[in-house]
């Protein structure tokens, strides 16, 4: 049997893709190597963090990493590698790290980031989803005195922005000590719950007739002359009109169609725990100078951190973990993380932000949904309608301004 659209990998940006090309009519299989339930989506903060906030390439990046590093505060950690690409994106990491690239970064994040809000308030108010999606800003706390002031020399439009001091962010912040500098407000930004929008995701494509093909691995892609006319397990072979590879930080498929792909695992590690109700935060954050992202949700809290950079292990490294909290627990008060779940996997990133999307050069029915780094859940609605509409306008990368935009 022939099959319409096959996706290869079922996280967040594979589903989202799903999503948007069952609103167009379209018949859907999404193949996975996992259950969905264990994909690196569901590690995710929940930040819609998409307006007034830094890519992770700014100026002054390499500068300020080693100044943490210093202070034992850092959030990468660097393994040596054999692995020549390592060095290579680490290179571009660093040329995009200019003021210009910033700039455009952010206007980029501007647009798509309020596509993919109002595309989650779609899919709660319209599909009937349960998300958790609450628009109440994301709070920028600072404990380091240089850089809050450097903030707050940024963010004068009250609009946008609300500056706080050691006193009011506490109102937003219960559980922090006197040792943070104070917090900026970003109003525009948002956050949900990534196990919610995974699981209400599923469950509701489910419910349109998409095809799940789970706990089975992709290994081969089959071509001719032009196209890639099937993809091949272990045990089976898919035909299909059109190929979409979503498949996160793994690059093996593309280079199968001689496309290595710039990007990179970056492992990442969350703590979700339960804690006292009146400790709690009033809104999701990020303490901005250590790079650790703190979530509230229904029942517990999450708070996502660490960069591993060169490392293979899908194993959670219990000295990464005791990092975070210790680098945690300088800036809040003494409390009990009580039923906590530790979790780490990778993150696709690229070099300069900017996710990897379109068709492929030589196999016009093979398309890439790839690259969103920490940013899936920022992006993902925008990404699905980019593809989409990509595939049922039958465009070209050229025709299609979205496509061009990211390249």
């Amino acid at each position: 049997m022939k099959r319409d659209i096959i996706i290869v990998g079922g996280g967040v940006i594979g589903l989202m893709c799903a999503y948007s090309l069952v609103k167009e009519g379209k018949k859907v299989t999404i193949i996975d190597e996992g259950k969905i339930e264990n994909s690196a989506s569901f590690g995710n903060a929940g930040l819609l963090s998409a307006f007034d906030k830094s890519p992770l390439s700014y100026p002054g990046v390499v500068l300020d990493t080693l100044k943490l590093m210093l202070k034992g505060e850092s959030p990468l950690t660097f393994h040596p590698t054999l692995d020549l690409k390592i060095y290579q994106w680490l290179w571009k990491f660093v040329q995009s790290a200019n003021e210009k690239r910033m700039k455009r970064s952010m206007e980029l994040f501007e647009i798509y980031g309020q596509i993919a809000v109002d595309l989650y308030t779609q899919m709660e108010e319209i599909d009937g989803m349960d998300l958790d999606l609450q628009k109440k800003g994301l709070l920028m706390v600072y404990t380091q005195e240089e850089t809050f002031k450097q903030k707050i020399k940024k963010c004068q439009n009250p609009e946008r922005f609300e500056i706080l001091n050691v006193k009011e962010t506490k109102t937003y912040l219960p559980c922090a000590n006197d040792n943070i500098q104070g917090s900026v407000l970003l109003k525009k930004n948002a956050h949900l719950d990534a196990k919610r929008v995974m699981l209400e995701m599923k469950k509701y494509l489910l419910s349109q007739g998409v095809e799940f093909i789970l706990e089975e691995k992709i290994e081969e892609l089959i071509f001719n002359q032009h196209d890639v006319t099937a993809v091949q397990s272990q045990h089976n072979t898919y035909t299909a009109n059109t190929i979409v590879l979503s498949t996160g930080y793994q690059t093996f498929l593309a280079k199968k169609a001689h496309n290595d792909l710039m990007l990179i695992p970056a492992k990442g590690y969350s703590l979700t725990f339960e804690m006292p109700q009146e400790l709690k935060p009033k809104t999701s954050l990020l303490f901005a100078d250590m790079f650790i992202a703190m979530t509230p949700r229904r029942h517990d809290v999450r708070i996502t951190s660490k960069l591993e950079i060169g490392s293979t292990s899908k194993e959670v490294v219990q000295k990464q973990i005791e990092s975070i909290k210790n680098n945690f627990k300088r800036y809040t008060l003494p409390f009990e993380m009580n039923n906590t779940i530790e979790w780490c996997g990778f993150r696709p990133l690229t070099p300069n932000d900017m996710p990897l999307l379109g068709r492929d050069k030589q196999y016009s029915n093979l398309i890439y949904a790839n690259g969103l780094g920490w940013l899936g859940m920022t992006f993902a609605p925008a990404i699905g309608k980019i593809i989409s509409e990509l595939i049922c306008k039958e465009q070209s990368n050229e025709e299609n301004e979205n496509i061009m935009a990211f390249n």
